[in-house]
């Protein structure tokens, strides 16, 4: 999708800029806490907006979907062929929203893109094997912050 094209249903998708980064993080925290309760706290709100600030929206390809009068619903992070982050304001779930920014993220990768998954959050799960993308690998949890086991998917153009 091109820049600020408008996507079904009115949703918006555009680039991230600097002053996203509070309001992405937000976000971001809020899903968490709401979909995967039980993953331990590893950072404060603080140190997760700085990472925001300097890790994720200068270093990655970052898509948020908002309403036409600028109300966030979700964002992705993308790194080359590498989705690090998609993630959806908790109570807009299940609306497309996720579906919209996956085909955007799948635009910008071209032919590959793969991701982590952690193990016990089978809605995502279930969301990217919907989409076409296949286990790969399965790791104990100790490449992630949180210890959580987790599954590598990838998703290939030409299947």
């Amino acid at each position: 999708m091109a820049p600020n094209e408008s996507a079904p249903d009115g949703i918006l998708l555009r680039g991230a800029t600097a002053e996203d980064a509070g309001p992405l993080t937000r976000l971001f925290l809020a899903s968490r806490a709401e979909s995967m309760p039980y993953l331990p706290k590893v950072h404060s709100d603080e140190e997760t907006l700085a990472w925001m600030t300097h890790v994720v929206l200068p270093g990655t390809t970052v898509r948020i979907a908002e309403t036409g009068s600028g109300e966030l619903l979700g964002f992705a992070s993308l790194d080359g062929t590498e989705l690090e982050h998609l993630y959806l304001r908790p109570d807009v779930r299940r609306r497309g929203i996720g579906s919209l920014l996956l085909a955007d993220v799948r635009e910008r990768a071209a032919e590959e893109l793969t991701l982590y998954v952690f193990q016990r959050n089978t809605d995502a799960r279930a969301f990217y094997e919907r989409h076409g993308f296949t286990a790969v690998g399965f790791d104990d949890g100790s490449r992630n912050e949180e210890k959580e086991p987790d599954v590598r998917y990838r998703w290939t153009a030409n299947g």
